[in-house]
């Protein structure tokens, strides 16, 4: 595939074991665009049969990893209703972009500076590990949209946060989560000054480079089964309620409000 929104670099750090994928629409917005979750989701192939990279560090740019799902793609907004099948279909890239991410050999780490929000929230929680900057933030804004949160994500924010603060996190979909409060929520692993996530995320990636390869992928295969060995339980129904919730009045007046930047007012139908 063609990529013109994602980059990547190997064989960086000690013995060549690091890799880097940037993630840059070159808007400071970095929204999910249909092309860029269909590229973001085909780069963990350029690692599916790479035994010499041990660590690949997922970034965005100075002032957003990802403002999350692209509300403006004319690719997602195609002026008429899709019939259900087709969007079945098309709201199963999100999940499968962040299961592929998830399912990597390779340790993943984010680095996040400035927004992550809905989607890009859902891709950095697919990951192993998340570094942000003490300026950025986190916003979960799906249901204030008029829509449930997808992509696999609660499952994964309950294995780092628990019930109490995912509820929260989710619900109260207005509230922007800082750096301090993503730290104390157990949401990320570290924040330092604005400007070092990389930085971070590149001296803890050359720490586990250094580490013997075979030991590193069987330690993560191991955690992850027994962390995620519900998910499916939890998320299978992801993209089905996500058509539901798609059908509703509150839908369409969450989507409505955001593009006219307005407050919705939801009836519940």
């Amino acid at each position: 595939m063609e990529r013109g929104f994602v980059k990547v670099e190997k064989g960086l750090g000690p013995q060549g074991r690091v890799a880097v994928v940037r993630f840059d629409r070159g808007d400071n917005i970095n929204a999910l665009s249909q092309q860029a979750m269909r590229e973001l989701k085909d780069v963990p192939r350029d690692f599916e049969d790479d035994l010499e990279t041990s660590v690949v560090i997922l970034t965005g740019t100075a002032k957003a990893f990802s403002a999350g799902f692209d509300l403006k793609d004319p690719e997602a907004w195609q002026g008429k209703p899709l019939p259900i099948g087709e969007r079945r279909h098309r709201q199963r890239l999100g999940p499968k972009l962040c299961k592929a991410w998830q399912d990597m050999d390779q340790v993943t780490i984010a680095a996040v500076e400035g927004h992550c929000i809905g989607g890009g929230a859902a891709l950095a929680v697919a990951l192993d590990f998340r570094f942000c900057g003490k300026g950025a933030h986190f916003r979960i804004p799906e249901i204030e949209l008029g829509m449930n949160m997808s992509w696999g994500s609660i499952p994964r924010m309950l294995a780092l946060m628990g019930p109490a603060r995912t509820k929260q996190a989710v619900i109260l979909a207005s509230d922007r989560i800082s750096a301090a409060e993503a730290l104390e929520w157990r949401l990320v692993e570290k924040v330092v000054d604005d400007g070092q996530a990389f930085s971070a995320a590149m001296a803890f990636a050359e720490r586990i480079a250094r580490q013997p390869p075979i030991p590193v992928r069987m330690t993560k295969l191991s955690v992850n089964r027994l962390t995620h060995a519900l998910d499916d339980l939890a998320a299978h129904m992801d993209a089905d309620q996500n058509v539901l919730t798609g059908l509703t009045e509150d839908y369409k007046e969450g989507t409505s409000a955001f593009r006219e930047k307005r407050k919705p007012s939801f009836k519940g139908r």
